[in-house]
């Protein structure tokens, strides 16, 4: 009876195994993003948004939620395939229209933006937790583009500036060179669009920029290299980027009405968010899980020697 108990033990055992490391394993993997330099709305206003994340904008965009952007990376439709414009309508192009972003739809003219200079480069460094494949498209908002109106698609060029696809993933980061049009002035969207080829969702997001005002002296623009990778916690996002308000950023005071906008101020006194970037590790509940299924099958093991032994 005691042998007949042993091999039943191990038996048991070696049977829970991979059973024991099934919740861990099916955990769906965070597969999501956003552009954090030229860094999002849903970023900046998100939990890891630093200063940016108490600005006026966000506070409101928070409120009108009724809940924080702590999925910031999540902000994806299934099944568009292409079809934005008939899909997402017009006044929720940075919502994607999902209602847990409503608020990033709010019409505001103080969202935290990026400085950028007209013709540049630009490096775009879209955070990501796992590589996809898919395509990036980059829209800028025409000339002339009204801030102070809902985003509409008729606000966007019929096709992107700039169209990438596969980009590989580095840092925890898609890292994308374009050239921006020389023709913008003053305060702008840039407005991404991911479309995955290895899963059937489509990302968006919106980042406000601001270029100098026509006959206005340019000052350093932001996004012509990524910054530099920082290790910071092993969070399975990106880091925070550092925005106004934070240790590493250091805004100037806002800028008088027609006065050329100096570096971290747009030309209408909003902020201008500056980004840093860190690394990425595995999910802490992942990691979590396996230990304990470690544990439980040593465990199991432990129970089953002793029974032999009896």
């Amino acid at each position: 009876m005691t042998r007949m108990t042993a091999r039943l033990g191990v038996r048991v055992a070696a049977a829970a195994a991979p059973l024991l490391l099934l919740p861990w394993a099916a955990v769906p993997a965070q597969a999501h993003g956003a552009p954090t330099d030229p860094v999002s709305r849903v970023y900046a206003c998100s939990p890891e948004g630093g200063g940016a994340a108490r600005s006026a904008a966000c506070r409101a965009a928070v409120a009108a939620n009724g809940a924080p952007f702590t999925a910031w990376d999540n902000l994806r439709v299934a099944g568009v395939g292409g079809r934005d414009r008939q899909v997402i309508p017009d006044g929720r192009l940075c919502s994607g229209n999902l209602p847990a972003y409503r608020g990033l739809d709010l019409v505001r003219r103080d969202w935290p933006a990026t400085r950028l200079t007209p013709g540049g480069r630009l490096t775009l460094t879209y955070a990501s937790t796992i590589a996809h494949t898919g395509t990036f498209k980059l829209y800028l908002t025409k000339p002339g583009y009204d801030p102070g109106k809902p985003l509409a698609w008729d606000d966007l060029p019929e096709r992107p500036f700039a169209e990438i696809s596969d980009p590989p993933l580095r840092d925890g980061a898609y890292h994308l060179g374009v050239t921006l049009p020389k023709d913008r002035t003053g305060r702008q969207m840039l407005y991404t669009i991911w479309q995955n080829t290895s899963t059937p969702d489509t990302y968006y997001s919106c980042s406000d920029v601001v270029f100098p005002e026509r006959g206005r002296a340019a000052g350093p623009g932001r996004g012509t290299k990524p910054a530099a990778p920082t290790a910071t916690s092993p969070s399975p996002r990106s880091a925070s980027p550092a925005a106004p308000g934070s240790p590493t950023a250091n805004p100037t005071p806002a800028a008088r009405p027609g006065d050329a906008s100096p570096a971290g101020t747009a030309h209408d006194g909003a902020p201008v968010a500056q980004a840093t970037h860190g690394d990425t590790g595995p999910s802490a509940p992942l990691v979590a899980g396996g230990a304990a299924a470690v544990l439980l099958i040593t465990g199991g093991t432990a129970l089953a020697v002793r029974l032999r032994r009896r």
